[in-house]
């Protein structure tokens, strides 16, 4: 069992490193602090085949494995941790499952655009009653008279990108139950459609609730009609690994800094890194880092037909989570006040990789799926139905 890269993916790993050493390290403080969604980075990277890794040439992408995804997402990470957002909004969740299970049509309109880092799609999936238990959601897809198409009527929340989105991907309810369940892409200008205010979180991402009222969906916008959940979900654990990809790349870049400083920083005429309690410290860092790194490289290389296994993601997704806010946190302590200020790229990568071990399935969900594994039985966390 080999745990390196090929030849192959070296040489990508050491393209991409160049582009982000070149084009995106002497910016990436500020870009980290700046609003709104870097539409210019997005179409550096569009340039640079950096979005649509994974997707077909035949539809705009470059036809690579998802493993050359999650080697892009932390190649870019090193030199600037907000940057790696583009490639995953370029590569994962909502637009994989729209090149996965788009017509023709829609991704001449749709995902061409996005490929082009000209648009930004965002997934519309939670709402008030329906976050971790997303088969509980109730917006509702009902018949348009005289047509195919379908209104939409109901309220969705924390839709990354949210306030800017060009496009959203909207799961939502033909039916009852889990197979009543598919979902319609919607533009944020149609009738029905309005966005609430923007809210702000710990991460610095704005995001917005989104209500329908009656919206009309026509025919050619629907993507997957009911039965569709099982398939669009397997999409979104494409997701979780880009998430974890972006956890252990931005503990990784904290590990880094806060290695330098140790090395550089002297007290009582010693280097920091003299002192045992910080050499058990970066200990455990590195031993957290490398553990969750291959978890993560295991989903990503055993994926099944573009889509990886519950289980890996579930553990991959779990270990980087942790790996990557612990580290971060510990790299801010051993930085101190510096470590702590926002001139200092420690602070956002400890905010951004809080946000993710709730973002994309919270840990508590993962050491569910985890624990399904163990037993090889669904366990429903939902009270007995009455008899």
């Amino acid at each position: 069992m080999d745990f390196n890269l090929n030849e192959e993916q070296q040489m990508f790993l050491d393209a991409v490193e160049g582009f982000a050493s070149r084009n995106l390290a002497e910016d990436a403080l500020k870009r980290a602090h700046a609003r709104g969604f870097p539409k210019d980075v997005a179409k550096m990277m569009s340039e640079q085949g950096l979005l649509g890794i994974t997707m077909a040439e035949a539809d705009g992408g470059q036809g690579g494995s998802l493993m050359d995804a999650v080697i892009a997402i932390q190649a870019v990470a090193k030199y600037c941790p907000r940057s790696a957002d583009v490639i995953q909004a370029g590569n994962f969740g909502a637009v994989r499952v729209l090149a996965e299970y788009g017509t023709q049509d829609q991704k001449e309109r749709y995902l061409a655009p996005i490929l082009a880092g000209e648009k930004v799609i965002s997934v519309a999936m939670s709402e008030p009653e329906a976050g971790s238990a997303l088969t509980d959601l109730k917006t509702t897809a009902t018949p348009a008279s005289g047509g195919e198409g379908v209104h939409l009527n109901g309220t969705k929340v924390f839709s990354t990108h949210s306030p800017e989105a060009d496009l959203f991907l909207v799961y939502c309810r033909y039916g009852p139950g889990v197979n009543g369940i598919g979902s319609v892409l919607v533009e944020p200008d149609t009738d029905g459609l309005t966005r609430g205010q923007p809210i702000t979180y710990l991460g610095g991402e704005e995001w917005c609730q989104i209500y329908f009222e009656d919206a009309y969906v026509p025919p050619e916008n629907i993507l997957l009609r009911e039965g569709g959940f099982k398939r669009q979900i397997a999409g979104f654990n494409v997701e979780r690994l880009g998430n974890s990809s972006r956890s252990v790349a931005l503990g990784r870049f904290a590990y880094e800094m806060a290695r330098k400083h140790a090395m550089d920083r002297k007290q009582f005429g010693r280097p920091l890194c003299d002192f045992q309690g910080l050499q058990w410290k970066f200990a455990e860092m590195k031993l957290k880092l490398e553990s969750a790194q291959l978890l993560l490289m295991r989903a990503a290389s055993r994926a099944d037909e573009g889509f990886p296994s519950v289980e890996d993601t579930a553990l991959a997704k779990l270990a980087c989570n942790r790996a990557g806010h612990e580290v971060a946190s510990e790299a801010m302590q051993i930085m101190g006040a510096a470590g702590y200020s926002q001139d200092c790229l420690i602070e956002y990568c400890f905010r951004r990789t809080r946000g993710w071990m709730i973002a994309g399935g919270s840990s508590e969900m993962m050491l569910n799926r985890i624990a399904e594994s163990v037993f090889e039985r669904r366990f429903s966390q939902r009270p007995p139905k009455a008899t």
